[in-house]
């Protein structure tokens, strides 16, 4: 495990979390599962999500205009849930996935900053497939940036305090690259 503090934000990285097999595991049954394509409201205007989604959790999930219900645990994932809690030291009841099928895909610049995450959360994110950069930027100076590169079966935590002080993306490249699948685990307090 690496620490790595931008401006005094704790970023928690383990570059190889899964192993080889576990990762080519977790792909095949990753695909299985229901992908979704989400419409989100920007500007008045219905526009799809440039990737795919997956959400499950103990709760109910709003972030920009979707209303994502509670959605049963499989049991692959609750054991990886509660894996990843072990790793980290915060209790997760969440994930959020996305596939970012090729460089089209992508996420802008965000903060996962809802009020159901709590005022200070920790979100903790497993990649698979393709290695691309997550981009951060502070929210007080955008012009402070910094990139970190998720290698395949890697591990990063955005302790508390990231979130606040860092906005993230995925950025669209047209370089060809393959797909990526990231599974960000998140504690949500209902009723917030």
């Amino acid at each position: 495990m690496k620490e790595v503090k931008p401006d005094g934000a704790a970023l928690r990285y383990w570059p190889t979390w899964l192993s080889e097999d576990e990762q080519v595991w977790w792909w095949r049954w990753l695909e299985e599962n229901p992908w979704q394509q989400y419409t989100l409201r920007l500007f008045g205007r219905a526009v799809p999500q440039p990737r795919l989604s997956l959400w499950y959790g103990d709760h109910a999930y709003r972030y920009s205009g979707l209303m994502l219900p509670s959605t049963p645990w499989p049991e692959p994932l609750a054991r990886l849930r509660d894996r990843v809690s072990l790793a980290t030291g915060y209790a997760f009841n969440s994930v959020l996935l996305n596939l970012y099928r090729d460089g089209s895909d992508s996420i802008g610049w965000h903060s996962d900053d809802e009020p159901e995450l709590g005022p200070t959360p920790a979100v903790a994110t497993v990649t698979l497939g393709e290695c691309r950069p997550l981009l951060l930027r502070r929210v007080s100076d955008h012009s402070c940036r910094e990139a970190r590169w998720l290698q395949p079966g890697s591990l990063l935590l955005m302790a508390p305090g990231v979130q606040s002080q860092w906005q993230h993306s995925l950025p669209k490249t047209r370089r060809s690259v393959g797909p990526r699948i990231s599974l960000t685990f998140r504690l949500l307090h209902p009723g917030r």
